[in-house]
Order: structure tokens, then sequence, then C-alpha cells
């Protein structure tokens, strides 16, 4: 079940539109041309708005609205209720073909009409980076659940597999190994007999293949059990039996607050080859201020206070879409006490439909280059 929307769009001379006799017209011809796939619409309600003008029309169980816009922009929104199986009351075709009829015959300038947007207790829609929405092809939701630090559901995509989605973003689908071979530079860093911890990472993807990696030991820090409980039931084709067994001679997953261990390890003195900060993304803001800025700019300080002196910090970025943000989180590695230096290199990650960032930072008298 669901609630359709079908959207059109066109521009006209703003003329057309604050004279009311042809604003009637257009408004008069319209409802005869939706009339033809909607029989009995009728207008209800109709205003003038500071901003131009607003028609309401309905037949059984379909409310049409179209708005003029005094710049010269008219939209059209026909919005219905649809049970699963049942045919839509106007299909993408027959919404183009109306889109033809209205350009036609009111001598309107082309705009688009869309295929209609079925919003419902299924969720298909998820934001970009930079706040486009992108509908998956999800057809089933096989975990929802809300757990004392967010929501997580796990959903199935008929071209991705699986997907992690928290707090209704997508984190990570089963056709995201080049998401995870990115992050770890597979084939460039040797993980072989090294010392690592991960923050985060409560899919298990990053253990899993780091793992393979013969490295000597990994600590991981999760905070939120129910992740690892329902990616080990639904990812394991990216996680393997990892969140299953949580523990071996190579590695140990600890269910808590990060900031907690990493200040334990500080106090012990414990020290590690590469920290890896598998959580938050570099937030979309105008300005690095707020909790979750503070949050990224305390778990690089304390990551790197358990670094060895030629240790890295490898992290996930943000989408390239959004180069302010980058910046301003480059502008704060540039502040880090030690100094710091860093690479960073970009992948296509399938279930994000975007090219993401991922950043290489290690102290400054170490080999590294500083990013070009």
């Amino acid at each position: 079940m669901s609630a359709n929307t079908v959207l059109l769009d066109f521009s006209l001379d703003p003329a057309r539109i604050n004279d009311e006799v042809s604003r009637k017209d257009i408004v008069k011809l319209c409802k005869e041309s939706l009339e033809k796939y909607l029989p009995g619409l009728k207008i209800t309600y109709d205003m003038l708005t500071t901003d131009g003008y607003l028609c309401m029309l309905n037949d059984a169980g379909t409310i049409v609205t179209i708005r003029f816009f005094l710049q010269g922009l008219i939209t059209i929104n026909i919005e219905y209720y649809r049970q699963d199986g049942e045919e839509p009351k106007i299909s993408f075709e027959q919404s183009r073909e109306l889109e033809n009829h209205l350009v036609q015959k009111l001598k309107l300038n082309h705009g688009q009409s869309l295929p209609p947007l079925q919003r419902g207790p299924l969720t298909r829609y998820f934001p970009t980076a930079d706040e486009r929405v992108i509908e998956y092809d999800i057809d089933r939701v096989l975990f929802d659940k809300r757990s004392e630090f967010q929501k997580i559901q796990i959903v199935h995509s008929k071209s991705l597999g699986n997907m992690l989605v928290l707090d209704e973003l997508q984190n990570i689908a089963e056709a995201d190994l080049i998401y995870t071979e990115t992050l770890m530079r597979r084939g460039i860093e040797d993980y072989a007999g090294k010392e690592i911890c991960i923050l985060g990472g409560g899919d298990g993807a990053l253990l899993y293949e780091l793992l393979k990696e013969k490295p000597k030991h990994i600590v991981m820090l999760e905070i939120d059990e129910m992740v690892m409980q329902a990616c080990n039931k639904y990812m394991n084709s990216i996680c393997g039996d990892v969140l299953e067994k949580r523990k071996d001679d190579h590695y140990e997953i600890i269910v808590g607050d990060c900031m907690a261990y990493l200040n334990k390890y500080i106090k012990e003195g414990r020290q590690f080859d590469y920290v890896f900060g598998d959580l938050t993304d570099i937030p979309i803001s105008d300005t690095p201020t707020g909790e979750m800025w503070d949050f990224i700019r305390l778990i690089q300080e304390s990551s790197f206070k358990v670094l060895k002196p030629d240790g890295k910090f490898m992290t996930h970025g943000n989408g390239v879409s959004c180069p302010e943000s980058l910046e301003m989180y480059e502008q704060q590695l540039a502040k880090l006490t030690p100094k710091v230096t860093y690479t960073k290199c970009t992948a296509f990650v399938p279930s994000f439909m975007e090219e993401w960032v991922f950043y290489q930072v290690q102290r400054q008298n170490t080999d590294a280059a500083a990013s070009v």
C-alpha cells in the first residue's frame, strides 16, 4: 500500500498568470484535460495567494492541486491512495500524454512529468550527500527495530542486495565491497602483523575484510548491539561470521562507547598501527560547528594519542558533491596537534549512487605527502 503522487510542472509568460481571465481559462483547460484520466473531478477550493494562485480539485479518493506562481510557473500535483497490486489511476505514460496535451492546448513551455512517487510503509527514497532524492528498487523490509541509539532497518534491493539503513539513511549494501576496500586501501596498505582499532564498524564488513590481510590483532569498538545482531542475521555476505563469534586470537569486538575505550587506551599507553574512524560522515553544514563537528574533532585528537608515531588514521568523508564540507574537514585536519598530513581517494559506491571521498591521515614527520 502507498500514497502515489504524480507531479507535473510547466513554465509560461508571467503575464498570463497575473491576468484573471487568462488564469481562469488555463484552470478550465487543465480540468478538462485531467478529466480524461480522472472523470468526475470537481473544483472544491481556490484562492489567490501572496505568490500566485491555488486551485484544489477532487474526485473519489484523488486530490489534485494546481499552483500558479507569479514568476511564470505552474505545477500540477495528483495524489491518491493505492493498494498493493492495484493499477495506478494515472500511469507514467498517461502523465506524459497529459503533459504533451497541456503543452499544445495551452501553448505552455515543456516542464517535466515524473513517474509516480510511491510513499508508504516501505521506504524507497534516500537522500544523496547533496540532498538529492534517489528512488531505490527496494521490495521488502527484513528488519525494522529501534535500538537505544537509532532506528535500524535491513531492506532488500533487487540490484544491490540487502542494505543496512540507519535513521533512514543508507549505510552499506551487499554490493558495496568497493566502499570497504577503498576505506582500507586494499593493495596499498600492508596490514600483515599490525595492530588495528576500529571505531564503530557495526556492520562487520571492515573487520571481516581486514582479517583477510593477516593482522596481528584487531579491536572493534561498537556501541549498538542491535546493529550487529541485525547484520549478523541478514548481512553475513559482507561480515562472514565475525559478528557471530565476536572474538578469537586475532580480533575482539567490544560493545561500548568508543570514546570511553579510547580514553582507557590512552591511560594504559596502548598503541595501534591503524585506527579506523568508521563512524559518522562529515556533516553538511555552513560552518564546522555543532555537536557532530565537536565529536569528529574529539575522535581525531584521541585517535592520534593511541596511534604509533608512524600510525595512520583512516576514515570516510562525504560525497564529492559536497566540496565545502570536505574543505572544512581538511581545515580541521590542519589544526590538529601534532601536525598531520593526509592523502585522499574516491570511489563510486553502488548503494550511495555517488562518488565518495576517503581520507588517510598521519603525523607530519612521516613519509606521507600532503594531499593535492
